[in-house]
């Protein structure tokens, strides 16, 4: 029986990748995004594996009501990765715009929580595994970078629930890329990572016996 997993910000860029590459593994696939275009194009592509579900990754409701319906159609939640994120247009702490770090933290703080804890009830039903999208940005201080900060919530807090999990036989993962060329950045980056290489980092740790959790993979480009 395939194992079935849950992406948010699955729409585009890495989520997206992972999408394809989950599928193209033997997994069935829940997209949670908020366009539903995208979602929909997605579906058309990688047919009865997937499942798609138009929702903000911001709303804890509308979290639990994707945890919902990936069981109701695949029958069991294996995996979920938290990947929904965002930065900022206007960096730094005196001039930057107080709603849009707001903005900032309720999606790549509050968002992965909201996944996490709609997520594990199922997850622990079997024994399953937490992915986070960290940064580059969460391993190194980068001089008053807000954006950078919430991915340290986020390597902290995916050691943190791996040493939770582990309780009961989950696993957690974190990934942090550094520069992807997606849709994150208003102009493309075409000598960065692609989203197809952290899309297979993501299945690797998957992948991997149970016995053994990969809890950080760390991805950087060459040049």
């Amino acid at each position: 029986m395939a194992k079935t997993l849950l992406i948010t910000g699955a729409s585009s860029g890495i989520g997206a990748a992972t999408a394809r590459a989950a599928v193209a593994s033997g997994w069935n696939v829940a997209l949670m995004a908020r366009s539903a275009d995208k979602l929909e194009a997605l579906e058309k592509e990688l047919g009865a594996a997937a499942l798609t579900i138009q929702g903000d990754a911001t709303d804890l409701s509308a979290q639990e009501a994707a945890v919902a319906r990936t069981v109701d159609r695949f029958g069991a939640l294996d995996a979920a990765f938290a990947n929904a994120g965002r930065g900022l247009d206007t960096p730094g702490t005196e001039t930057g715009d107080p709603d849009e770090w707001r903005a900032l933290v309720d999606l790549n703080v509050m968002g992965v929580l909201y996944t996490a804890r709609a997520a594990l009830p199922e997850l622990r039903k079997t024994r399953g595994h937490l992915v986070l999208t960290g940064s580059a940005a969460g391993r190194r201080h980068i001089k008053g970078s807000i954006y950078g900060a919430t991915k340290w919530f986020v390597h902290g807090y995916a050691g943190n629930m791996s040493e939770e999990m582990r309780e009961w036989g989950g696993r957690c993962t974190l990934i942090s890329p550094g520069m992807v060329d997606t849709p994150f950045f208003d102009e493309p980056k075409p000598d960065k990572l692609k989203p197809e290489d952290v899309a297979d980092a993501v299945v690797y740790a998957l992948s991997q016996n149970h016995r053994a959790e990969l809890r950080e993979i760390h991805i950087m480009p060459t040049d």
